[in-house]
């Protein structure tokens, strides 16, 4: 399977168990948490998706880089739904490993990327593709 089919299918898979996880917190009436964590974890793999049909390599590099943020964005949530007693240990333990390891497929593909983008003369100094 190839590295983006692979990130593909693990972050649908993760934004299942977050959707999982905001019906849950809204059973709770916390509504702002199920909202940003229901925000921020599915859009990990919609920016992916978008990427898949970026219009050149900038573009795409561009969308993953979203997606890199949201999944920082997941990651502080998920810590603060701990911290809040809001998500069990197991839980949390279980998102955060997966988020990490998008957040690792992310910068492997951003990095794979940068080189191609360099590769064909299109790269600025200043990390502006033109």
């Amino acid at each position: 399977m190839k590295k983006s089919n692979t990130l593909v299918i693990q972050s649908a898979e993760f934004a299942n168990r977050i959707v999982v996880l905001a019906r849950e917190l809204r059973r709770q009436r916390e509504y702002v948490f199920a909202d940003q964590i229901l925000r921020s974890g599915t859009s990990i793999g919609a920016n992916i998706r978008e990427a898949q049909f970026g219009e050149s390599l900038a573009d795409f590099s561009h969308k993953l880089h979203i997606s890199l943020k949201e999944a920082n964005e997941t990651l502080y949530w998920l810590d603060i739904l701990r911290d809040a007693n809001l998500i069990a240990e197991d839980e949390h333990a279980n998102l955060r490993t997966s988020c990490i390891a998008l957040l690792k497929m992310l910068l492997s593909a951003i990095r794979t990327t940068k080189k191609k983008i360099i590769a064909n003369g299109n790269y600025c100094p200043l990390g502006i593709a033109v």
